[in-house]
């Protein structure tokens, strides 16, 4: 088992945002959606990415000469984005063993234990990656430090049958509850996202958090606002946390070759009034 990789292409320590107290966070590559809003779509592929901000080169060509292979293929060395002197380019995806990521996450292990934070694993979906993640989760449970995992919920119930006894915190993303809407957002159903929810919030003792991506032109419509609010209720969930969309990520799809659609972000007295569930 401690031979397994895994695909990740951020690690954010000093986290504040993804849990309790002082985090480090671990993006896994890969997602099963596709959600047309995503703020990290470096995550969605599980390839390996060389991304190029057109609006930064200035095509010097410095590339071109430390490439062994002339720019005519890529092997991912990492070589251009190291010379390039505008930083132009870069890589998303690494992979790491679970000692490694093991000794990144130990090495801020003070600052958890002084600020009642931990380890939080996010993507992408760090679900598909389901082997290595159980391992890591145990591993940092072995270890004394909290976890939290950062999920879309796409993923058969079984996985998190596997990572629970390991798990202190969820962080569950509900995009929308009309399905149809939810298609045509992510691009797949989700009726598997909605009972596994059903399903956890029956089962999983421990914390258990809403994160709803409050998207303008999305599912701030048509009383979606209010369908989530409702299913919210009925389950008993009482952490949950509304966030909106901002378009600060337009240049990584920019720079990964990918159709960028724009929504509107919602001002935040509006934000405050559907977390509120006033109309």
């Amino acid at each position: 088992m401690q031979s397994i990789k895994a695909r990740i292409f951020d690690i954010q320590r000093g986290s504040l945002v993804d849990g309790d107290g002082i985090r480090t966070t671990v993006f896994f590559k890969g997602c099963n959606l596709a959600c047309k809003w995503c703020h990290n779509p470096e995550g969605i592929s599980p390839e390996i990415n060389l991304a190029i901000n057109k609006n930064l080169c200035t095509d010097c060509k410095k590339c071109q000469h430390v490439c062994k292979n002339g720019l005519k293929s890529c092997d991912f060395c990492g070589e251009c984005v190291i010379y390039c002197p505008h930083s132009a380019r870069e890589i998303y995806g690494k992979e790491y063993s679970l000692n490694e990521l093991l000794d990144i996450i130990l090495s801020d292990k003070d600052y958890y234990e002084q600020s009642g934070g931990g380890v939080t694993l996010s993507g992408g979906e760090c679900l598909i990656q389901i082997d290595f993640v159980t391992e890591l989760l145990r591993l940092c449970k072995q270890n004394g430090i909290n976890t939290a995992v950062d999920t879309a919920g796409n993923v058969p119930y079984e996985y998190f049958e596997r990572i629970l006894p390991y798990t202190d915190m969820i962080i569950y993303d509900v995009k929308c509850v009309s399905n149809d809407l939810h298609k045509i957002g992510t691009g797949v159903s989700n009726e598997k996202i909605l009972n596994n929810l059903v399903t956890l919030c029956a089962n999983f003792k421990s914390k258990l958090c809403i994160r709803v991506p409050v998207i303008g032109g999305f599912n701030d419509q048509n009383n979606e606002a209010e369908k989530i609010q409702a299913l919210i209720s009925e389950l008993g969930v009482s952490e949950v946390e509304y966030v909106s969309y901002h378009k600060m990520a337009q240049h990584k799809y920019e720079s990964l070759g990918m159709e960028f659609t724009e929504f509107y972000e919602i001002p935040k007295d509006e934000l405050k009034k559907i977390s509120l569930g006033e109309k």
